[in-house]
């Protein structure tokens, strides 16, 4: 009797469901790095996935491929059929430059070159002619008809630099949703995009720079932590890409209608927005704008958010933020 309980006991146990673990993923892409972490319900790694669509990606966008489609297009080279990524992105910067009164604009190539951060190699021991560039550029003097780039001049050229970091985490994105993935964090160079709930059960937490000049990234100092879940994250600002001439700072981000680096108070863009791809584009369009202009566009975009780091009158760091902002701040 005792021996058929035990029986009974043992055939009634159910099997113990194997425990499935966070995978994290990590490698190089679009000129920066790349990680991702991510709760695949099989406990399937997609590094493989992952890298193809990198290089994939590349072959439409990169600007340090001179055989991808933005490269040959930006070589005048007439022939050139555009494909699904370039597209998309094309139609998502013209519309955020609209938006934004071309603060945000692709055609600043020729001068994110001249001033020494595109691609190639430039001299930055002196000013550049930087006035000679300026009827290249303007968003209206490029078109998208029938798969191929229409330009007003064949030296306008093209930088997606801006816009195409966040439009890669969407994708990746995606890619993690077709595989079942519902809790998922992926970071390309600092273009978040996050889903779900991280290992510990809890949001996501990313942490906001303090925009201190560390163009090696070895200070690491947090100005803010914030939780999010099923929102996209992008910090833009002009603390890491910049130098010094005679004294003077040189930034990365170029206002398209001076033709020069940004010169103003405001330090670092973040947006938390429904999709990177909108908030790669617009934070770097906050830096151009400036402190108070980018909060009162930010106000009028539906569902965005931001929070801009500045420098008040005596130099010290000051941080304004959307109502909507404070949610993520205090979770």
């Amino acid at each position: 009797m005792f021996l058929l309980a035990v029986l009974v006991l043992v055939s009634c146990t159910k099997p113990v469901a194997k425990k499935i673990d966070y995978i994290h993923n990590e490698g190089k892409a679009q000129g920066t790095y790349y990680s991702a972490t991510y709760l695949q319900p099989e406990g399937k790694n997609l590094q493989a996935q992952i890298d193809t669509f990198f290089n994939e990606f590349d072959r439409s966008l990169s600007t340090y491929n001179p055989n991808s489609i933005i490269s040959k297009i930006n070589q005048n080279n007439d022939s050139v059929q555009t494909d699904a990524y370039f597209e998309s992105m094309f139609e998502a910067a013209q519309k955020v430059s609209m938006l934004t009164n071309g603060a945000f604009d692709i055609t600043v190539a020729p001068l994110v070159n001249i001033w020494g951060f595109g691609f190639g190699n430039h001299d930055r021991s002196k000013e550049p002619d930087y006035t000679k560039l300026m009827p290249l550029i303007g968003y209206q003097k490029v078109k998208l008809q029938n798969h191929k780039i229409i330009k007003d001049n064949p030296a306008i050229m093209i930088d997606a630099s801006a816009i195409a970091q966040g439009y890669s985490a969407d994708l990746i994105a995606k890619l993690f949703e077709k595989n079942g993935c519902e809790n998922y964090m992926i970071d390309i160079g600092g273009e978040i995009v996050c889903k779900g709930l991280n290992p510990k059960g809890l949001n996501w937490k990313i942490g906001i720079d303090k925009p201190v000049d560390d163009s090696i990234n070895v200070d690491g100092e947090l100005q803010a932590i914030v939780s999010i879940t099923n929102r996209a994250l992008t910090t833009s600002g002009n603390y890491r890409q910049f130098y010094y001439k005679d004294g003077q700072k040189f930034a990365h981000t170029i206002n398209p209608k001076t033709g020069r680096p940004v010169q103003h108070n405001l330090l670092s863009a973040t947006v938390i927005a429904a999709d990177c791809t909108t908030a790669d584009a617009f934070a770097t369009a906050f830096m151009v704008l400036g402190k108070d202009s980018a909060m009162a566009l930010c106000k009028r975009i539906p569902d965005m958010d931001c929070y801009l780091v500045y420098t008040d009158k005596a130099g010290k760091f000051q941080v304004i933020y959307t109502d909507g902002f404070k949610k993520y701040l205090n979770e």
